[in-house]
């Protein structure tokens, strides 16, 4: 069977190559291509390299299998970056990791994949996907966690639906990251002990406010700083550059410390609180996508609101019109508005939505 293998040049797609490979699979190698490589051209620090694309060339012709670099400038543009800079704007923070996995590797490289006969698409994902049946015998796919908990990203790729992972094939989401070094310096693989990337890829030195102002200029709106009470206690140059939870560059003094607790675009204004007035017990959530079936109204759950957040204890009522509602057993500090809330059952992911 063929397979295509989405190769970024890090070590995690590297290997998940090989190890198709190694499995006796007709792999194809693809990487995306997501911005303008000439100069002069905005620098990508972190992923998405030339550098990176030369990596997963050279790993490909190591592994003696054919790949290509599929330009997707415009779409990435258009999903992922104008995407991140209307959330900024709209004084909510974005992930623009889900967007990139739902929008491109799952939509537009199995797309590509068709193409070239191929049936699935694998990525170096941390994560798994099974076969269970339902009570009417009909089979349905579940996304759970990887083995390595520490590694794992299905918090990344709740947006998937049944179709899409009845297509995607997650190699190391039995293994540990340990093994998937030993297994590429086994290999020869140079990207061995290549570091992970750990940061946004279009957002260059890190200064995202920078990026919004350059895409949205209008962003720039001065505007008040107010604390719970409503009292005026600063000045802001843009909602753009904060952020639920954010204590540093308030450019305010007080005699406690103070942190973002609100963002209202509609008045343009910037609210803080102390500490515990970071910490809810609910939350609300829209555009939720359910992988196989919405659970019962009021069911005991654990969700995770952050990618590095433990899963909490919760009960959900997930309502007719793609939206939830969520109550922790115990106060979780500064759920912030556009960020995931992700569900999970155990270790099985039954959804997710994006946090309103």
């Amino acid at each position: 069977m063929r397979i295509v293998v989405a190769m970024s040049g890090g070590v995690d797609s590297s290997v998940a190559a090989s190890l198709l490979a190694e499995d006796g699979y007709d792999v194809v190698g693809l990487s995306m291509q997501l911005y303008d490589n000439r100069d002069g051209a905005p620098s990508f620090r972190s992923c998405c390299t030339p550098d990176d694309l030369n990596d997963a060339r050279r790993v490909a012709e190591r592994l003696g299998i054919p790949h290509y670099i599929v330009n997707f400038e415009q779409r990435f543009d258009r999903q992922v970056v104008s995407h991140f800079v209307s959330e900024y704007v709209s004084g909510r923070t974005p992930i623009p990791c889900v967007q990139c996995n739902s929008s491109l590797k799952f939509t537009s490289l199995l797309e590509r994949a068709r193409g070239l006969d191929a049936e699935q698409v694998a990525t170096g994902h941390y994560a798994r996907v099974d076969i269970k049946t339902d009570s009417d015998g009909k089979p349905f796919r579940r996304l759970r966690r990887a083995v390595d908990r520490s590694k794992d990203q299905t918090y990344f790729l709740f947006s998937l639906t049944q179709e899409q992972l009845a297509c995607a094939y997650f190699p190391l989401g039995k293994l540990h990251k340990s093994e998937v070094r030993n297994h590429a310096r086994a290999c020869g693989l140079d990207v061995a002990d290549k570091p992970d990337s750990h940061e946004i890829c279009f957002v260059p030195d890190g200064n995202y406010a920078a990026l919004v102002e350059r895409r949205a200029p209008n962003a720039c709106k001065p505007g008040r700083i107010i604390d719970t009470a409503g009292h005026s206690v600063g000045y802001h140059a843009g909602i753009h550059r904060f952020t639920v939870g954010q204590r540093k560059g308030l450019g305010i003094s007080s005699p406690i410390p103070l942190y973002v607790t609100n963002l209202d675009p509609s008045t343009n204004t910037v609210v803080v609180g102390s500490r515990k007035t970071l910490d809810q017990t609910t939350l609300t959530a829209s555009r939720v996508n359910w992988i196989a079936h919405a659970p019962e109204l009021g069911a005991n759950v654990a969700a995770q609101i952050r990618h590095h957040h433990p899963a909490a204890s919760a009960r959900v009522w997930a309502n007719d019109n793609a939206t939830l509602r969520l109550e922790f057993d115990s106060p979780q500090r500064a759920i912030t508005p556009g960020q995931a809330v992700v569900i999970y059952d155990g270790d099985v992911v039954l959804g997710g939505g994006w946090i309103d």
